[in-house]
Parts: C-alpha cells; sequence; structure tokens
C-alpha cells in the first residue's frame, strides 16, 4: 500500500473530505495529529509522500510560541530536498513557501474568509495535478497571513484579487495551496465561531458565512476530489519508482 504522511498540526483542521478522497484513491493515510501529542518521523524514508494541513498557529511563530512547527519544517525541507510529493494547505503552504526560500507575512489586505473563487493561471493546463481543473474553481479560504514572496523557481498555478500566491509548485511534485478544500460544514462552523476577527472582516455574520460555505460544499467535491486522485496518482507513481 502507498503510504502517505499527514501532518495535523491542529485538531481544528482534520484532514476532512480531502482524507477521504485521498483514501477513496487508494493511499494509506498515516495521520499524526500534534494536537494530541502524536511523533513527526524524523524523516520521509517511510512514506511516498506528504500532506500538511492548516490550524490557528501562524507562519511567523517561532520555535519558542509553536514547536510543533519545527518538525514540519524538516519534514517539508526534505520533501523539497528530494521532491517528494507533497500538498501543503494554508499554515502548510505557508511553511512550504518560507523553508524554499520565499516569505509570509500578516496579510496586508487583511484576513480571506469564507467561499470564494481563484483563478488557474496558464501554467496549470500543463500540470499534471492542475489540469482538468475549472478557470476559477471554488476554493474555501480562512487565513491572517499570506505567502508574499514565493521561493526561487517556483511555479504560480492559481491567484486571486485579494492574494496572488494562493497556489503553487516547487520542483516537480511539491504543491501549496494557500485554500482549504478538504473542509465540512461542520469544520468551518467551528472555525466562524472561533474567529471574530476573520468574520468581522467579511462584513458578515457567523451564520452568513456559514451558509456560504455550505452552499459551495458539493462544487468543491465536484472540482477537487478528481484533483486529490491525481495527486494520489502521483505518489503512488514515486511509490512504484525503483529507488536510484
Amino acid at each position: 500500500m502507498t503510504r502517505l504522511l499527514v501532518v495535523v498540526p491542529s485538531d481544528t483542521d482534520p484532514p476532512g473530505r480531502l482524507g477521504q478522497w485521498l483514501s477513496d484513491a487508494g493511499l494509506e493515510l498515516d495521520a499524526r495529529h500534534l494536537d494530541r501529542g502524536d511523533e513527526l518521523p524524523v524523516d520521509l524514508s517511510g512514506h511516498d509522500g506528504l500532506l500538511v494541513l492548516g490550524g490557528p498557529q501562524s507562519s511567523l511563530d517561532d520555535a519558542a510560541t509553536s514547536p510543533e512547527l519545527v518538525g514540519i519544517r524538516t519534514l517539508l525541507a526534505q520533501a523539497l530536498a528530494d521532491d517528494v510529493p507533497t500538498l501543503a494547505v494554508c499554515l502548510g503552504a505557508q511553511l512550504l513557501a518560507q523553508v524554499g526560500g520565499g516569505s509570509t507575512r500578516v496579510g496586508v489586505e487583511g484576513p480571506e474568509v469564507g467561499a470564494t473563487l481563484v483563478a488557474k493561471r496558464d501554467a496549470a493546463d500543463v500540470d499534471p495535478v492542475f489540469t482538468g481543473l475549472p478557470l476559477s474553481p471554488d476554493v474555501l479560504e480562512w487565513h491572517h497571513d499570506e505567502i508574499d514572496r514565493l521561493p526561487a523557481g517556483a511555479t504560480l498555478l492559481a491567484s486571486n484579487p485579494a492574494y496572488e500566491n494562493q497556489a503553487f509548485r516547487v520542483g516537480r511534485h511539491v504543491y501549496g495551496l494557500q485554500f482549504h478544500i478538504e473542509t465540512t460544514p461542520e469544520m468551518v462552523r467551528t472555525w466562524a465561531t472561533g474567529d471574530p476577527v476573520g468574520v468581522a472582516s467579511t462584513g458578515r455574520d457567523v451564520e452568513t458565512v456559514c451558509l456560504a460555505a455550505a452552499d459551495v460544499h458539493p462544487d468543491l467535491e465536484e472540482v477537487w476530489a478528481p484533483f486529490a486522485g491525481r495527486f494520489a496518482a502521483l505518489v503512488q507513481s514515486r511509490a512504484s519508482t525503483p529507488a536510484g
């Protein structure tokens, strides 16, 4: 069985529907929930791919503030060095950008919260994972920081007017998504009730934000479940390639 290491920095952002799509595509998920005290492996030698999810931590936190991020950065650095198939989501994407030589900062346009769209860039049409996406796919945003500078040589795959660096690839197989595709309506409600600043930035109330997200979840599945299948195929391809 092809093994995917799933790093969950916070139980507020579990693998959700993305985890189910990846399992359905044939991957064995080895989930490490850092909130629960699970330990991370020292390297990726026992896994064929990596998924790093989000959480309320900031990518700007130092080791004293969020010590759990130290091990995540180490694994992302190995993934970059060895071009291990990787999908890093929200906080994960921000850490990936940093590890690769890019940078993050507090979002200059304020929080980006709720259901919205991103625009696929031309490079996405020839990317093995992003190919097949509609021009402006639905996504779910929930971030206060932004990726202001991508790693040198990174390929930008999706943008929107609020924040340009919405999706990118480093090397051939390492991907970052500033937005979320793994959510359930229940997860979004938990985030909304726990983030009054983020909700207030939308000019809407909690209920309106949650209803808009619930309405878009069927569209998210239609677009992003096949995307997850293509990423799973990338992991499986690496697993079947002899070392060396």
